[in-house]
């Protein structure tokens, strides 16, 4: 295969991924009407995410190429207000090559309830002291908010978005789904732990950082391709 034939293979697959990816938000109930999901061109400070509709109705050859001054250069549509998470996210860290924002429920009620997010189960491990938080309620909708939820994300895998949601950011748009529906689902068993003790966290048997360190390997590569197997069947089985 020639260079060219190599590099338009790269952009279908990397635009499979980046649709497939927001299906995934929709279809495992991270999102609903709002959210996205989105991945940088290997290289660039560009970046693709789809134009502003729900994210189940992503589709890889209608999405939009953007900039981290949030400048459209190619594609048809308006962009969801809220680029912003993402161009300034990938200004921030060149290490990002995939960004996801959800409207996750559960991390939602821990933002709400004052609860940070505790390590409860396996898939938690990876999050021991990479989850930061927003305090800010409000949507992304400029640059400078932009900037400072990426200031916020420092150098973690996700941040928690008081009464708004989550932002995760990883190496490419797979970790950083598979981290979203993980982080959601590490939230929701923690909900569930502190309703089966009437609210009393001190009764929790949350995992200590030796027991946490000892699963931290949850998103390396044979975990994720098992996960994106997982979610990406789910997200592509008739509704």
């Amino acid at each position: 295969m020639t260079g060219p034939s190599r590099a338009v293979e790269a952009d279908a697959a990397l635009r499979r991924d980046v649709a497939l990816a927001n299906r995934i938000l929709e279809r495992c109930g991270l999102s609903t009407v709002f959210g996205h999901a989105s991945a940088r061109i290997p290289g660039t400070e560009t970046f693709l995410m789809p134009a502003r509709r729900s994210p189940r109705f992503a589709e890889e050859d209608s999405l939009l190429i953007l900039d981290t001054n949030g400048t459209v250069l190619s594609g048809q549509g308006v962009p969801n207000s809220e680029l912003w998470i993402h161009a300034r996210a990938y200004a921030a860290r060149p290490d990002l090559g995939g960004i996801v924002h959800a409207h996750s429920p559960a991390c939602i009620c821990l933002t709400q309830i004052g609860e940070p997010h505790r390590i409860v189960h396996n898939q938690g491990g990876p999050f021991l002291d990479r989850v930061t938080e927003y305090e800010r309620v409000g949507l992304i909708r400029s640059r400078e908010l932009g900037d400072a939820l990426a200031r916020a994300l420092g150098s973690g895998i996700a941040v928690m978005m008081r009464g708004h949601g989550i932002t995760t950011g990883c190496a490419d748009v797979r970790t950083a789904t598979v981290a979203a529906c993980f982080l959601e689902e590490s939230a929701e068993l923690q909900l569930q732990m502190l309703a089966a003790v009437g609210g009393d966290a001190a009764r929790v048997r949350f995992f200590t950082r030796e027991e946490a360190e000892r699963v931290s390997d949850q998103l390396t590569a044979p975990m994720i391709e098992r996960a994106w197997e997982y979610y990406a069947t789910l997200a592509e089985a008739p509704a």
